[in-house]
């Protein structure tokens, strides 16, 4: 299981941590995401992290924003968010899979966390 953790709300401007922990199952072997549901909208890829956490990936509103890390040791991955916008508002998903992709084909998804930003 995953478990998306480190939401809440925030000035625009702001920064939020958030954390995606593996239980029962070790991610330590697979690609880790993190996806944003706006309110009403269909979720969105917004970074991914390899494996051996040497390639990361963003997505076109986040970049020089948001940090994707993991910590192999804590079998947890983290989404550094900077400089929060309103439009990052949404809920924030972690998802493991077998490499990093835009679409949602990920094999384990966390229950997802609620960041609100606002203006």
């Amino acid at each position: 299981q995953l478990q998306a953790s480190g939401g809440g709300k925030v000035q625009a401007g702001g920064s939020l941590r958030l954390s995606c922990a593996a239980s029962g199952r070790t991610a330590r072997n697979y690609a880790m995401a993190w996806f944003r549901q706006p309110p009403g909208e269909e979720r969105v890829f917004v970074a991914g992290i390899t494996w051996s956490g040497i390639e990361t990936f963003y997505g076109d509103s986040v970049k020089g924003r948001f940090t994707v890390s993991r910590n192999a040791a804590k079998d947890t991955a983290y989404l550094q968010m900077n400089n929060l916008k309103p439009e990052d508002t949404g809920v924030y998903y972690c998802a493991a899979g077998n490499r990093v992709v835009v679409t949602l084909n990920y094999l384990y998804w966390g229950r997802g966390t609620l960041v609100t930003v606002s203006s």
